[in-house]
């Protein structure tokens, strides 16, 4: 007698297999729904001889020109102060315009700063008091020649004339000269060059003690311009 296989029997015997085909479709679906991955971005390393520290960093840009702090610092308390009194540039006819800046040019060899500004004018120009002023030392120099120091009125700054042609007549130590008046003559006295004579003009901020030969230089550059 022949046996005949019942409908249920063939479904579990196929089942397994239809389970693992649509598990293989689902599968392909899926693969081909990812988004394409990008490759990985390869990471710069350090040549052997250079360290992560010491690598080459991106330049950082320079500072704009305006920002740069110039040589001499126009907003320093005592140049403040000084332009607040309107000093007229201490040789007569010289505009402000025609000065040049020489406070940091070399001298003595490149050994030391010149801290000082140079005033060109003809032999024999008058050189003026800027204020009211004492004068302290008239003095006769190897390299500044024929000088004058003058003390401001409150005793806190000193103006060096130096390679005057000449003094005033009038003048002498502790005379107390008024704003404008004649100090001495521009010449070449000194270890200026004898064919440009010029006033060799400082100023310097004294210190406790008032010497005369001794102080902290200011820019005289700065007052005028």
């Amino acid at each position: 007698m022949t046996r005949v296989r019942r409908p249920r029997a063939l479904a579990e015997l196929f089942l397994p297999w239809t389970i693992a085909a649509l598990m293989l479709t689902l599968a392909w679906f899926t693969f081909q729904l990812q988004p394409a991955v990008s490759p990985p971005v390869a990471v710069r390393q350090a040549p052997p001889s250079q360290s992560p520290a010491t690598m080459p960093r991106p330049a950082v840009p320079a500072a704009p020109a305006a920002a740069q702090t110039p040589a001499t610092v126009l907003m320093d308390a005592d140049v403040v102060e000084l332009r607040r009194r309107n000093l007229p540039i201490p040789v007569a006819g010289v505009l402000a315009t025609s000065l040049v800046p020489t406070f940091h040019e070399a001298r003595g060899g490149g050994s030391r700063e010149h801290e000082a500004l140079d005033i060109l004018a003809p032999r024999g120009t008058p050189a003026v008091a800027v204020e009211e002023s004492r004068v302290e030392k008239l003095f006769t120099s190897e390299r500044g020649g024929l000088t004058v120091y003058l003390y401001d009125p409150s005793g806190k700054y000193c103006y060096y004339y130096a390679h005057l042609d000449r003094y005033a007549d009038d003048l002498k130590e502790g005379d107390v000269v008024p704003r404008g008046h004649i100090v001495g003559y521009v010449g070449t006295t000194g270890n200026a060059p004898p064919e440009t004579p010029h006033l060799h003009f400082a100023v310097f901020k004294l210190g406790p003690e008032k010497h005369w030969w001794e102080g902290t230089p200011i820019d005289p550059y700065a007052i005028w311009r």
